[in-house]
């Protein structure tokens, strides 16, 4: 079972690599530019070399990019959805360009223009993305927490996108804990988990499952708060961490986490923690 954390791209993505080895990682998620804004540094052979030289040094794997919070797919405004299919394809070349296994993406919010128009934007955004492509990582749709217009918040609303892509070979499903919780799947429940990935078995696959976002919820079951929390002092609890990773079906899926740093905690504390769960 592999575990890491999103780390900082700052001084480089390079950089990145030796902060996740730093805190014992074995897995990394980052951002491959600003995730605030739409402009995008460009890449240098030499830093995606060095990079990659970090990854086998460090025997970190799988990469995981996330894409940046700007691109809305389900935008009803029309330069917004327009900039925000440009940048995913840009996130693209730049996961293809520094050999990333996966790609999270969330999936959009309507922002009032109603959820089956969001969803009909977001499934013609994909399919233009992937048209003429041939992508060396799979873009991982995530679970959202179901707060405002957002979409995304049950398997079932994101069957309703991966069911009408042309090409579903190259996408997946990122499962957050916190946003799950939030969103009503209760992981305290062994039942309520065993009917959880029997959904994703019956809508994606389990294989393609590629990434789960082990974050705690600050907020209640089903309160569609995105609000992260350290591992075993929200409401999932150490009872429902326990769960998931000793859970058999998930003992090879890679396990990043995205907790606060503050008071309560950090990045070194909570992967002790998480790794502490596993008997």
């Amino acid at each position: 079972m592999k575990f890491g954390v999103h780390t900082s791209i700052a001084g480089g993505i390079d950089k990145a690599v030796v902060r996740a080895e730093e805190l014992g990682c074995d897995t990394v998620q980052i951002f491959s530019s600003n995730p605030r804004g739409w402009k995008a540094r460009e890449l240098n052979e030499k830093e995606i070399a060095k990079f990659k030289d970090n990854l086998t040094k460090y025997n970190i794997s799988p990469v995981v990019i996330h894409a940046p919070y700007l691109i809305n797919l389900a935008s009803p405004k029309e330069d917004l959805y327009q900039k925000s299919i440009t940048a995913l394809k840009e996130q693209v070349d730049r996961a293809n360009k520094i050999g990333a296994q996966y790609l999270v993406l969330h999936p959009g919010s309507h922002t009032g223009g109603g959820v089956e128009k969001g969803r009909k934007r977001i499934i013609a955004a994909l399919n233009e993305v992937l048209s003429n492509k041939q992508l060396s990582f799979q873009i991982l749709l995530e679970n959202v927490a179901g707060a405002g217009t957002a979409i995304g918040t049950t398997m079932e609303e994101l069957s309703q996108i991966y069911n009408n892509l042309v090409d579903r070979s190259q996408v997946g499903l990122c499962f957050d804990t916190c946003h799950g919780f939030a969103g009503g799947y209760d992981l305290r429940s062994e039942q309520e988990i065993e009917e959880l990935l029997t959904v994703i078995d019956d809508v994606f696959g389990l294989d393609k499952l590629g990434v789960i976002h082990a974050n705690d919820c600050k907020g209640d079951l089903g309160s569609n708060k995105d609000r992260h929390h350290h591992i075993g002092q929200g409401k999932i609890g150490n009872l429902g961490f326990e769960k998931l990773v000793n859970h058999p079906q998930l003992k090879d899926k890679p396990f990043i986490l995205e907790t606060p740093i503050d008071e309560a905690g950090d990045d070194e504390q909570n992967l002790a923690a998480i790794r502490d769960l596993i008997k």
